[in-house]
């Protein structure tokens, strides 16, 4: 009897193998879509982090932080967010950081888009 079954059983149906490709479907379509939110993003982090080494040493000046994100979003195209988005602050200790939270969302299929949070903190050395 467990021959017989065994015999029977082939494999995968067409009707499954369709369910699994129609799965990895969506998901990599939405990780096409998600690419550029990414990238925008990337870029972003990079900006911040080449402001933070220019602006290093014992007291950055604001102002000078302010025209360097400015060089660097017209250098980048970022058009998500602006510039004066990103807080700089001073703490007690000295420390300056900057920090940015947004959303950015990306059209998935018909009225559904797909929509990301990001939250990034750069300290200045």
């Amino acid at each position: 009897m467990k021959q017989s079954m065994r015999r029977r059983q082939q494999g995968m149906t067409f009707l499954g193998l369709l369910v699994i490709l129609a799965m990895v479907a969506v998901i990599g379509y939405a990780g096409i879509r998600l690419v550029p939110v990414y990238l925008n993003y990337m870029k972003i982090v990079r900006t911040m982090e080449s402001t933070a080494a220019e602006a290093k040493g014992d007291n950055p000046d604001f102002g000078a932080m302010r025209n360097s994100f400015d060089r660097h979003w017209q250098i980048e195209d970022i058009t998500v967010v602006t510039e004066k988005d990103i807080e700089i602050t001073k703490d007690a200790s000295g420390t300056v950081t900057m920090h940015i939270a947004y959303d950015d969302s990306a059209p998935y299929i018909a009225n559904v888009s797909l929509t990301v949070h990001f939250d990034k903190t750069v300290k200045v050395r």
